[in-house]
């Protein structure tokens, strides 16, 4: 059976998204994404599945993971992300004056949490604030965490979707150690690569030009500063197609004569609900 590891607790948003990528895989918990990302390191036999941004609130910040250990994406999976108020089985809203939950949660949630008058608590993940909850057994407390969690740990939802906008989702990205590619067919493909420049003026402007001249579309470009300087950037980077597709190779050719560093971190389809509008 394989393995998936993700961060947080059972019941956690990447609980739900491993399960829905692989639900007969053995899902298993770790306490950080550090820890994710040195299992998958060392284990050539597992994956892992790491959120990496969110439609709401942006980046989830494992940037710096991706660049250290470089492991390999196998495929993106949009998750639907419906947060739902828990509380204990005989609780009510008029009960709750507290809630618990990681601060994206608390944040793509506020305006429920200010219409109510909720005092609010960060917590290092949904599902773990679920668990919380239920050992203290007090009904003014509430987790805002997913439906699965309140599955395990015995709660009850309160109420449901009480997210700020609908259409909430986040993007995981499934890793592991080997090197597993698909093959060229007519089909919507992402290509995602790291890269540093060579330090010279202008560098990152002549650098793309080859995208633009070759018609190929960047979805994703985002700079990250290498470790112990301020004046000199690694840069994540998506495109729509294929790296073998003839315009993706000169793109990508062009863009090599003027790196330091340029390493390729997979390529794999498009989900469907990438281009979904809210």
């Amino acid at each position: 059976m394989s393995k998936i590891y993700f961060q947080g607790t059972f019941g956690a948003y990447s609980h739900l998204a491993a399960l829905s990528v692989n639900p007969d895989a053995e899902i298993l918990p770790c306490k950080t994404f550090d820890e994710c990302f040195n299992k998958a390191s060392s284990d050539s036999e597992c994956k892992i599945i790491i959120p990496e941004s969110n439609r709401i609130t942006g980046n989830i910040g494992i940037e710096y993971l991706i660049f250290k250990h470089r492991l390999n994406i196998y495929m993106e999976h949009f998750q639907k992300i419906e947060h739902n108020l828990l509380g204990q089985p005989d609780a009510k809203l008029s009960n709750i004056k507290e809630v618990y939950s990681h601060a994206q949660g608390l944040s793509q949630c506020s305006k429920f949490i200010k219409d109510n008058n909720i005092t609010e608590h960060v917590r290092a993940d949904t599902a773990g604030s679920a668990k919380m909850i239920s050992k203290t057994k007090d009904i003014k407390q509430a987790a805002i965490a997913s439906s699965l969690s309140a599955e395990i740990y015995g709660l009850q939802v309160i109420k449901k979707n009480i997210e700020n906008e609908p259409g909430n989702l986040t993007r995981f990205l499934v890793m592991g150690k080997n090197i597993l590619q698909p093959e060229f067919e007519s089909k919507k493909y992402i290509t995602s690569f790291l890269f540093k420049l060579k330090s010279k003026p202008a560098a990152l402007y002549q650098s793309l030009g080859g995208f633009a001249i070759n018609g190929v579309n960047l979805t994703k470009l985002q700079s990250y500063l290498e470790k112990n300087t301020f004046d000199s950037f690694f840069f994540l980077c998506d495109l729509d197609g294929h790296i073998e597709d003839p315009k993706v190779q000169k793109s990508l050719e062009e863009l090599g004569l003027h790196c330091e560093d340029f390493h390729v971190l997979g390529v794999f389809e498009a989900d469907k609900l990438r281009d979904k509008k809210k």
